[in-house]
C-alpha cells in the first residue's frame, strides 16, 4: 500500500503513515438562513439545476428570476421558521445528518484510516469543501454515499455530477466509489418496519391505514426512464411483506408536487383529503424516501397534511419520524458503508 509521510522541518521526515479511506454521507441541502435571502440562494442553486427541472431554457429563466424566486422564497421562510433548529440556527436536516456522520465516525472507529465528513448538494457544506477536507487529511480513496434509499437522476445523480465538477479542479484526484440505492436492503427494510412499530406502541390510537409517502417527480422523467418509481414500490412491497400487511392497510402515494406538469400520483394531500372525506378516521404516515426528516416531512406532511386530515373528517393522526441518526438509522448506514468499503479496509 502507499503511504504518506508528512515532513516536519524540525525534525525532518516522521513515520511513514497509511493512506486513508474517505467516507462522503451526503444530502440534498439547506439554506443557510430561515429568511427570504437565504431561501431565495438556496432555491436559485436547486432550481437551476438540469437534474431537477430538465428543461433550463430561456422561459424557465424567465419564470425562475421573474416569478419563483420573487414569491417562493418569502412563502417558504414561514415554513422554514416553523421547524428551524433555533438553538444551532440551522435547518434540522443539517443538525441531523452531521450528526450521522459523526455516529458512524464513531461506529467504525476500530478502522483507524477511514475518515468520514459530509456535505450537502445544494448549499453548505459543499461537496467540494467536504472532498478538500478528507483529501486534506491525506484521503485518496473516497466513498461517495447518497443517502437517498431510491435513487433518480435528480438526487443521486445530480450527487455524481457534483463531485465529478469537484474533481474536475484537481490534478491529483482521489479514487472514488459511490455507494449503491438502498431501496430493498433487508437491514433498511427491518430498520423502517422496526421504527414504525416502536412509534406506533406509543400512539393511543391505532391506525386504519399507514401511509407510506415519498417525494413525487413528474412523470415524464420517469417515462423518460428515470428507475425512481420502481424503487419507491419495491421499497413499499418489501415493507408490506415485512409487517404482514396489505395494499389497504399500508399505501403508497407522492408527495411535493411542483408546478403545473403531471406528476407521479396518488398525490399524498389529495388522497388525504379523499379519504378523510369518505371517512377514515384514524392515519399514519411514514416517509421512507427520506434518510432525514426536513422541511418535507416536518411542515408538508405533520404539519400541512395534518391539517388537512382533520379539516376533512380525520381525528386522529400520527406523524412516523425518519429513521434519523437512530440506532437503527444508523446501523443501516454503517452496514452499507463497510459493504462498499470491502477491498478498501
Amino acid at each position: 500500500m502507499a503511504v504518506v509521510v508528512p515532513f516536519d522541518k524540525n525534525r525532518g521526515a516522521a513515520e511513514p503513515m497509511p493512506n486513508r479511506v474517505g467516507v462522503m454521507l451526503v444530502n440534498l441541502g439547506t439554506p443557510d438562513t430561515a429568511d427570504a435571502k437565504g431561501i431565495r440562494v438556496y432555491l436559485r442553486e436547486f432550481l437551476s439545476d438540469p437534474r431537477v427541472i430538465e428543461n433550463q431554457g430561456l422561459i424557465w429563466k424567465v419564470i425562475l428570476e421573474g416569478i419563483v424566486l420573487r414569491i417562493r422564497p418569502g412563502r417558504k421562510a414561514v415554513d422554514y421558521q416553523k421547524i428551524w433548529n433555533t438553538e444551532k440556527n440551522e435547518s434540522p436536516l443539517k443538525t441531523i445528518t452531521r450528526a450521522q456522520a459523526e455516529k458512524l465516525a464513531s461506529s467504525i472507529a476500530d478502522h483507524k484510516h477511514i475518515v468520514v465528513e459530509w456535505g450537502m448538494r445544494y448549499g453548505n457544506p459543499s461537496l467540494k469543501s467536504a472532498i478538500d477536507k478528507l483529501t486534506a487529511q491525506g484521503c485518496d480513496r473516497i466513498l461517495v454515499v447518497p443517502l437517498y434509499p431510491q435513487y433518480s437522476a435528480s438526487t443521486s445523480a445530480t450527487v455524481v455530477d457534483k463531485v465529478a465538477a469537484a474533481l474536475a479542479t484537481m490534478r491529483n484526484q482521489p479514487t472514488l466509489r459511490v455507494a449503491p440505492p438502498y431501496y430493498d436492503e433487508p437491514v433498511y427494510i427491518d430498520a423502517l418496519a422496526a421504527s414504525i412499530k416502536a412509534h406506533l406502541a406509543t400512539c393511543s390510537f391505532e391506525p386504519e391505514l399507514i401511509m407510506a409517502s415519498f417525494h413525487g417527480m413528474p412523470q415524464s422523467y420517469v417515462d423518460r426512464g428515470d428507475p425512481y418509481e420502481k424503487h419507491c414500490i419495491a421499497t413499499t412491497d418489501a415493507l408490506r411483506a415485512k409487517l404482514g400487511l396489505d395494499e389497504k392497510r399500508l399505501m403508497l402515494t407522492f408527495q411535493s408536487r411542483f408546478g403545473y406538469e403531471k406528476w407521479l400520483q396518488p398525490y399524498t394531500d389529495k388522497t388525504i383529503e379523499e379519504l378523510a372525506k369518505k371517512g377514515l378516521k384514524r392515519l399514519a404516515i411514514v416517509t421512507p424516501g427520506f434518510s432525514a426528516d426536513c422541511l418535507e416531512t416536518l411542515e408538508e406532511i405533520a404539519g400541512e397534511n395534518a391539517e388537512i386530515f382533520h379539516h376533512n373528517g380525520g381525528e386522529q393522526f400520527t406523524y412516523i419520524p425518519c429513521l434519523n441518526d437512530s440506532d437503527e438509522g444508523m446501523d443501516v448506514i454503517r452496514q452499507l458503508v463497510l459493504r462498499e468499503l470491502q477491498g478498501w479496509i
